[in-house]
């Protein structure tokens, strides 16, 4: 047996469970998995004592091109996504221009041909201009689907009535990601962030009430249309327990920030550069996530990598943007939530591949199976490091997590049978290609 790659002797996340195997590479897709002895392949790489994982993909991105490439573009974000074992992103639309139609992602796929290093795809925008259209727009090659600002939001992207809410849900059928944060409450609450002058008052701005309240708007409205959802960033155990009784149509995501940060503390230590949207709220909070989490409400994980500048998060509160950095620290972070024994390996595998291929219809992805794509994450689950502004492979250059030492570190970044990262270097020239979806393969 011939193949162009093998990875020899890890311990490898197979679906009957973590085996230690062989895997043979041929043409971009996974051909064998097993004992290898005789085999040949153009290259061999030693995964003794290495973990290999289904390439992670992280399902909530902003790579801010075009139009705000000082804080972030497709190249410096998916070198960020590679060096920290990423293998895909689904990207955000809220660029400027916005991606709310087929030439504005027809133009991110273009400027992502040979200068994003991780497979990718792009959500389509919903507005209020192109909510008829969706049926149609949620079909362009490289969408992953649609995404709907309920709050957080400005110009043509805020979508917060109900009405308008409805007519994106009617046209099309792909499952619709949404920012719940109930607009109108988060108005009429402005003036405690004003008055607070401090980002600790984030949370108390953007309080439970404001999540909740969208939340239940958006699994309503869900109902009326018979449109699956999606809420991302989810902060309140209240939501994933109202979430746990609405599953046929309602799927969820939570954030390792949520899962691990915690008020008051991050923002006396941090202030801005822990100041995001939903916010990071209390402890108790942090650890009711957990608790349904580990129930199996949590569908998928995300980063909600959004990154601005020093400068832009040095401004007084509230004038300090909300967004962190993440997809370098989504894996680290999660492996050393396993290694203290937070959660199993075997979910976070579910969480960062196999669910999110589930929700939305990845073609060849999420599983170490003969036939999908050769995309691993390879990891050294003993392995213990601290996260540092330095390593950040972001443009702007820093993370939350800066100083905080973790168990489990990303030691290998394989896309379709290429290395593109290994111990913290990248090979060759990116090779990044739209990810292919069942809604989306055409006649």
């Amino acid at each position: 047996m011939t193949f162009d790659l093998i990875l020899k002797g890890g311990s490898v996340a197979a679906p009957g469970g973590l085996e230690t195997a062989d895997i043979g590479v041929r043409g971009g897709r996974i051909a064998r998995i097993g004992i290898l002895e005789a085999a040949q392949a153009g290259r061999v790489v030693d995964c003794a004592g290495l973990t290999i994982l289904p390439g992670v993909i992280d399902s909530q991105v902003h790579f801010r091109e075009p139009g705000l490439e000082h804080k972030e573009d497709l190249a410096s974000g998916s070198l960020a996504a590679v060096m920290g074992g990423v293998t895909g992103v689904f990207e955000m639309p809220n660029t400027r221009p916005s991606t709310a139609s087929a030439d504005a992602l027809a133009e991110k796929v273009s400027r992502a041909a040979g200068r994003m290093w991780c497979d990718h795809a792009f959500y389509m925008g919903a507005t209020a201009e192109n909510a008829d259209d969706l049926a149609e727009l949620e079909r362009v090659p490289g969408c992953c689907g649609v995404k709907l600002f309920m709050g957080a939001s400005t110009g043509d992207l805020l979508v917060w009535d109900d009405a308008t809410i409805a007519r994106v849900f009617r046209a099309g059928r792909r499952r619709v990601a949404i920012h719940a944060e109930d607009e109108q409450r988060m108005r009429n609450r402005r003036h405690l962030a004003d008055e607070g002058g401090h980002a600790r008052f984030h949370p108390v701005w953007r309080d439970d009430e404001s999540a909740m309240l969208a939340t239940r708007r958006a699994v309503a409205l869900a109902r009326e249309t018979r449109r699956r959802v999606h809420i991302l960033h989810v902060t309140t155990p209240a939501e994933l327990e109202f979430l746990s009784q609405h599953k046929d149509i309602a799927s969820c995501e939570v954030l390792p920030q949520h899962l691990t940060l915690a008020a008051p503390d991050c923002y006396d230590r941090l202030g801005a550069y822990a100041q995001m949207n939903p916010p990071i709220r209390s402890a108790e909070h942090r650890d009711g996530l957990w608790f349904w989490l580990n129930q199996g409400v949590v569908d998928v994980l995300g980063s909600d990598h959004a990154p601005h500048t020093r400068a832009e998060k040095d401004q007084p509160y509230p004038a300090s943007p909300s967004g962190l950095t993440g997809v370098q620290t989504l894996l680290p972070l999660m492996l050393d939530h396993v290694a203290n024994g937070r959660l199993s390996l075997q979910r976070l595998i579910d969480l960062t591949s196999a669910g999110v291929t589930r929700l939305f219809n990845l073609i060849g992805k999420g599983r170490l199976a003969v036939g999908y794509d050769a995309d691993f994450s390879v990891v050294d689950l003993k392995k213990q490091w601290t996260i540092t502004h330095a390593q950040q492979a972001s443009r702007v250059g820093w993370t939350p997590f800066d100083g905080m030492t973790v168990t489990g570190k990303p030691v290998g970044t394989i896309i379709r049978g290429q290395v593109v990262m290994w111990e913290d270097v990248v090979e060759g020239a990116p090779i990044g290609a739209p990810m292919r979806f069942q809604e989306t393969l055409r006649d």
